[in-house]
């Protein structure tokens, strides 16, 4: 419910701010004096297009503020957006500038005016001349005739709605891996001839490396041995000249420091120091020793190292440059493989899947077109009582549900609302047939019926009784009070039929400086609406058979 509605700098409205009761509030005013202005405030709260030209002569911008009471039901979407509310209310804004930029904003935050919009769609509905295309489409009767279903309708429709989002997953994955299947079998291939060459091979990590080593060694035996010898010599000397070797100069070192540490203890750390030199020369020339025994050619082997080398090399130009690059491409390429040979029986599991949902589909499908049918035939009947109060006693309004092709994102039916204003005309669908007067009163009459189970919402009627009058006014209003009965109704109206059903009554009054139009807001109370409602029934200054009438008439609205 709107509990209060500021406008500033729209249309012809300078500044007014209203505050809005339950039940049903009536605008009136002359021709001219803005009074759609409001209908045109809210829409721009519910996101509806607004653009520079809304904005007042001489104005910066244009903006609009609502307090909103939020039934709790949509305070958890309200937390969910960022909004705060206080006391059970929620402040919400909107300013189209002069240069046609618009903002939104949410408990004082600035938010995307579709967030404004999703919070206020389920709690305030407009009808004016956009419900009427609205009213033709073939979305919206659905719509309303699953409303009217009610739960019948809305608790299967959350199990069809999951199961057909989860089929549209199921079905997606699906396609992409039967479409891929061809490429899928190329790479499997690919992958399985790679990895059996790899495992013929069968490489051990580092193999190429240890090979090239060995390899060149035995190569190069015969200049490894040249001077590994010299090696020998120049450490120890050779048989016929043992003292021409390193070893044996360093042995006579020592013994002359040996002496010399006798003669003088302060030299004895350079016998200890010649020593180890000699020990370690020693070990050196040992060790050399049995290098050079240990080098001798292997041709066979070294053929062998070849031909193996030969089949690394036919790995590592195609998989890595190296042998640990290839295992590892192996090890990759390996799980990769389990996954493409998966995914033939993940398609079983998929199709499964898929088939489980279409019979849970169908079965969900029965139950919500059985719920609709029966909706159709009751709301039918009750629309028709209504469409009699309304000055049409003949017309016939019928929800036609019928197959569609497939089953579609709200089960397997295609609902269309069709509509005959005389008898004997053929019912055809109501946006062919029907005239805006016509659209109007069974809008009305729609609203009413659907309304039973409707409660904290606000409806928003624009042009109602456009094209009617006298009685049928008058029964117009009747069903807008029975409709504020649950709901909170604003209308803006010019009839005083109309009018005399509101709760409360406001009224839109412009004042003219000669050189821009200026009009307010002002609430009529209960002394003061005679004189409004014969001002709406003459067209002049209230006469005294007006002001009876105009009594005449709040008697029998009960007011």
């Amino acid at each position: 419910m709107i509990s209060e509605l500021s406008i500033s700098g729209l249309g012809v409205i300078d500044r007014a701010t209203v505050e809005l009761d339950p039940g049903l509030t009536v605008v009136t005013g002359e021709t001219g004096a803005g009074k759609t202005m409001i209908i045109t405030g809210l829409g721009m709260l519910l996101g509806q297009r607004s653009d520079a030209g809304a904005v007042r002569t001489g104005a910066t911008r244009a903006r609009v503020e609502g307090r909103v009471r939020v039934p709790e039901e949509h305070h958890a979407a309200v937390d969910e957006a960022g909004g705060e509310l206080e006391d059970g209310e929620l402040l919400v804004a909107r300013q189209v500038t002069a240069q046609g930029r618009s903002r939104s904003w949410l408990s004082g935050a600035q938010v995307p005016m579709a967030t404004c919009a999703a919070l206020l769609e389920p709690l305030l509905t407009i009808h004016g001349q956009s419900e009427q295309v609205r009213l033709s489409q073939p979305e919206r009767q659905r719509a309303l005739l699953d409303r009217a279903a009610g739960e019948a309708v809305a608790k299967p429709m959350v199990r069809y709605r999951t199961a057909w989002q989860r089929r549209r997953t199921v079905v997606a994955e699906l396609t992409e891996l039967t479409e891929a299947a061809r490429e899928r079998a190329r790479e499997v291939d690919l992958l399985q001839f790679g990895l059996n060459e790899i495992e013929q091979v069968d490489p051990q990590p580092g193999e190429d490396a240890t090979l090239a080593a060995e390899a060149r060694r035995l190569q190069d035996v015969d200049d490894l041995r040249a001077d590994a010898q010299r090696g020998v010599l120049a450490l120890a000397g050779d048989d016929d000249d043992p003292t021409s070797g390193a070893l044996s100069a360093v042995s006579v070192a020592e013994k002359a420091i040996a002496d010399l540490a006798d003669r003088d203890p302060a030299a004895g750390s350079l016998l200890d120091a010649v020593r180890r030199i000699r020990i370690d020369l020693a070990d050196a020339a040992a060790e050399t020793s049995q290098y050079l025994d240990q080098l001798e050619a292997d041709p066979a082997r070294l053929e062998t190292i070849t031909g193996r080398r030969a089949e690394l090399t036919g790995l590592t130009r195609k998989y890595g440059d190296t042998v640990d690059e290839v295992l590892a491409w192996a090890r990759d390429q390996a799980v990769r493989l389990d996954s493409l040979l998966g995914s033939d029986e993940r398609i079983s599991l998929l199709s499964k899947e898929a088939d489980a949902l279409d019979a849970e589909l169908a079965e969900l499908a029965a139950v919500i077109t059985t719920a609709r049918r029966e909706a159709a035939d009751r709301v039918a009947a009750e629309v028709s009582q209504e469409l009699t109060a309304l000055a049409m006693p003949r017309a016939r309004l019928a929800f036609e549900v019928t197959p569609a092709e497939e089953l579609g994102p709200y089960g397997g039916d295609r609902v269309e609302l069709m509509f005959a204003a005389n008898t004997g005309a053929e019912p055809r669908p109501i946006g062919k047939v029907a005239s805006g007067g016509e659209l109007s009163r069974v809008r009305l009459a729609l609203e009413v019926v659907l309304a039973a189970t409707d409660h904290d919402q606000t409806y928003v009627f624009d042009e109602i009784d456009a094209g009617v009058g006298g009685a049928v006014a008058v029964e117009i209003g009747r069903r807008l009070a029975r409709l504020a009965e649950r709901c909170q109704v604003i209308v803006v109206t010019h009839l005083a039929q109309v009018a005399a059903f509101g709760d409360r009554h406001l009224v839109v009054t412009k004042t003219d400086d000669g050189s821009i139009t200026t009009s307010g807001i002002h609430p009529v109370g209960e002394a003061e609406r005679p004189a409004e409602l014969a001002r709406m029934m003459a067209g002049l200054d209230a006469s005294d058979a007006a002001l009876d009438h105009a009594r005449e008439l709040l008697r029998e609205a009960g007011r």
